[in-house]
């Protein structure tokens, strides 16, 4: 009987070695896969850097699309001699905006010098968003220009197209794959007049203007007899108009 239990001990003494051996085999294939892994993934919370990074690839990528669309531009020229007015004269499918100068005006907008000493230690203020220009305050800037007949318009270094949207994360504007820092400016071609006072009689500017005056925010209009707009990349589709339906 002592013989046969010694025999049992061993078979599991050799089973539990067999078992450990496996375990330890298996964490081993484990951590060399976490390490090539690893190797080849990069985890970083580095916000600042990956914007940076994602702005270098915007700016090459609008590079590329420039020198297409000259290209493009240059093959319609070579081919519209051959068709009519009709086919040629689409305002709407053209893919570069032409570089245009002209009289108007510029508004600059700021964040108040005081917004710093309204950040307490832990690095919040309870009004903090009262002293740093707003999307809003831009988007009213860019409303009342049209509204003023503005014929064309910039913010900042971007031509504005008709897909541009004016976003803002905290006091940072970010506008077509590219953010920018105030001061910002908006620039717009047209009758200087009509705008000027087109921002004036704007209530948000009315607004904004109240804020100038109490806490310093930033704010200035700027007239030019000749204002200047390069030409930029537009990738414009052709527009089409609703029409009324008519039951026969």
């Amino acid at each position: 009987m002592a013989r046969r239990n010694e025999r049992h001990r061993a078979r599991r003494s050799t089973a539990g070695l067999i078992s450990v051996a496996l375990v330890m085999a298996l964490a081993g294939f484990l951590l060399i896969t976490n390490l090539r892994v690893n190797r080849t993934v990069t985890v970083t919370s580095d916000t600042a850097g990956l914007v940076a990074e994602r702005e270098q690839l915007v700016t090459k990528l609008s590079g590329q699309i420039n020198t297409l669309s000259e290209q493009i531009n240059t093959l319609k020229d070579l081919t519209s001699a051959s068709n009519t007015a009709n086919d040629t004269d689409d305002a709407g499918s053209g893919t570069v905006l032409p570089a245009i100068e002209g009289p108007g005006v510029t508004v600059t907008l700021d964040d108040s010098p005081l917004w710093e000493q309204q950040v307490d230690q832990s690095g919040s203020s309870a009004t903090i968003n009262d002293y740093v220009v707003h999307q809003q305050d831009i988007e009213g800037v860019v409303n009342a220009l049209w509204a003023g007949g503005a014929e064309s318009m910039q913010i900042q270094d971007q031509r504005v197209l008709p897909t541009t949207a004016v976003r803002c994360v905290g006091n940072v504007l970010l506008l077509q794959g590219k953010k920018y820092s105030p001061p910002y400016k908006v620039s717009a071609i047209g009758p200087t007049q009509q705008m000027t006072a087109a921002l004036d009689d704007s209530r948000t500017i009315q607004i904004y203007k109240r804020y100038v005056n109490t806490i310093g925010l930033g704010w200035s209009v700027e007239t030019s007899d000749n204002l200047k707009f390069a030409k930029t990349t537009a990738v414009l589709q052709p527009l089409h108009y609703a029409t009324e339906y008519k039951k026969d």
